[in-house]
């Protein structure tokens, strides 16, 4: 019979394979038996666990689901892998890197622990700015797609950086009517197209993750500050480049944003 390691020893075991993972490029091919998160709590207590190993501090998050009624996931971001338009970055630091387009909103108030949730209206009040933004998505498993979900959720739910445009105002939105759902939108590689469908978040109008996310992260004793991004997944799939280049994003009525991969 395996035993198992306590919580805070195999969240602190697999942060410790995940940092060495990133500092040395080189990817896991498994996790020892006694130190795999066997459920969601355990997967959540690895994130954090990370970044307390990183010593890095929260400066987003990613949050989707597969459907509209979906269950949903997130991951915090590092500070240091979010990036405004324009960064630079090197492409073999993210070994097989996917590239998502993706729209994100900052938050205009401080969210903290209350003694109750927050409600969908109190967080989508909140909202300050939306923008475009580039996720890269890449993984600390050498067999990335075909790995445990609960592993890629534990490795901050397969994050490798994000890059955000410049914002417009939520309300001005709003009142241009503006959709949530299916904006146009275009994502290029050094000016080729490398999405042509029709645009669509799994989640449908992804703003309904936000007050899910807010009370996931509050429950945990997480403080959202003003100014945290968060970003809702891709509308455009997964997108595998071949080469370095420039890729250009998008979302009619919102700035574009821009990443060069050396």
């Amino acid at each position: 019979m395996t035993s198992r390691l306590p919580l805070q020893a195999r969240s602190e075991s697999l942060a410790q394979r995940f940092a060495l993972a990133r500092a040395r490029r080189t990817p896991l091919d498994t996790l020892p038996e006694d130190a795999r998160p066997a459920n969601q709590d355990e997967a959540y207590a690895a994130q954090f666990a990370t970044l307390d190993l990183l010593q890095e501090a929260v400066a987003g998050w990613k949050v989707g689901a597969k459907s509209p009624d979906g269950a949903a996931q997130c991951a915090p971001l590092p500070a240091s892998c979010v990036h405004r338009s324009g960064a630079q970055l090197a492409r073999r630091e993210f070994g097989k890197a996917g590239l998502e387009l993706e729209l994100a909103f900052s938050l205009g108030r401080r969210f903290e622990p209350a003694g109750a949730p927050y409600t969908d209206q109190q967080v989508l009040d909140s909202i300050e700015s939306v923008h475009a933004a580039i996720e890269i998505v890449s993984s600390r498993f050498n067999e990335w797609p075909n790995v445990d979900k609960l592993w890629q959720l534990a490795d901050l739910q397969n994050h490798g950086a994000l890059i955000v445009g410049e914002g417009v105002a939520y309300q001005r939105l709003i009142d241009g009517g503006f959709s949530f759902e299916t904006p146009a939108m275009r994502f290029t590689l050094d000016g080729a197209a490398v999405f042509d469908g029709t645009p669509g978040n799994p989640a449908g109008d992804p703003r309904w993750l936000l007050p899910w996310l807010v009370n996931h992260g509050i429950s945990r004793g997480v403080i959202f500050e003003p100014g945290t991004v968060l970003t809702t997944g891709s509308y455009t799939g997964m997108f595998f480049p071949d080469t370095a280049g420039v890729l250009h994003g998008a979302i009619e009525g919102l700035p574009p944003v821009q990443l060069t991969l050396t």
